[in-house]
């Protein structure tokens, strides 16, 4: 589990296949800031971009971690599969603060993003959802986009999905990713974690009597 505070920024350094393009994954390599990887072991979960990934390898005098992605994975997520800037959270400890939203670090979804300005000291970020994901976005609820949690100001349904808007106060593109997006990227969205059960009630059929 994780809250979608990104614990640091960090960039894949290395993605190296597993096998033969498109039916195996990738191992990468991720370098890290000094000091991240001194409470990490083997084994432990770690978010990269929103998709919750286990440590393969470490070194941490040379502050580096290693993880593999399943060819499915990388299908299903955006920004894993060569070197670039990444978001990293550790998983969630039971005896913190839950700082964002509870976020599972399932990826739900890939977004692109249609506009990204300045809007007085922030900046406005809207991003494309698919369609199945749309039902799930509401005006004033939680979205963890590349992993990081974000309110949402604004929805407009399309036929194809929605056009959802939230805002970035400066603090937030200092410290992840999102001060570097563009018109046309992709990002990994995952849906409030509440919600998903919300819609699986609604939906599920009446019991017989």
């Amino acid at each position: 589990m994780f809250t979608g505070i990104v614990s640091a920024l960090a960039r894949i350094v290395e993605a190296n296949p597993l096998g033969p393009e498109g039916t195996h994954g990738k191992r990468l390599r991720i370098e890290t800031p000094p000091g991240f990887l001194d409470d990490v072991q083997l084994g432990d979960s770690i978010a990269l971009n929103g998709a919750c990934m286990t440590v393969i390898s470490l070194d941490r005098s040379a502050r580096w971690f290693s993880v593999e992605i399943s060819a499915e994975s990388l299908h299903k997520t955006a920004g894993l599969d060569e070197a670039g800037a990444v978001n990293l959270e550790k998983a969630l400890r039971a005896d913190e603060r839950l700082g964002g939203h509870m976020v599972s670090g399932h990826v739900d979804g890939v977004g692109t993003v249609t506009h990204f300005a300045a809007v007085g000291e922030s900046f406005e970020l809207r991003i494309t959802a698919p369609a199945e994901l749309a039902r799930f976005l509401a005006y004033k609820g939680s979205i963890a986009v590349n992993g990081v949690s974000l309110t949402v100001n604004r929805v407009t349904d399309g036929d194809d999905g929605c056009e959802f808007s939230i805002n970035l106060i400066p603090h937030t593109l200092a410290h992840t990713t999102l001060g570097g997006v563009v018109p046309g990227q992709r990002v990994n969205l995952e849906v409030d974690l509440i919600a998903r059960y919300v819609e699986r009630i609604l939906r599920a059929p009446a019991p017989p009597r």
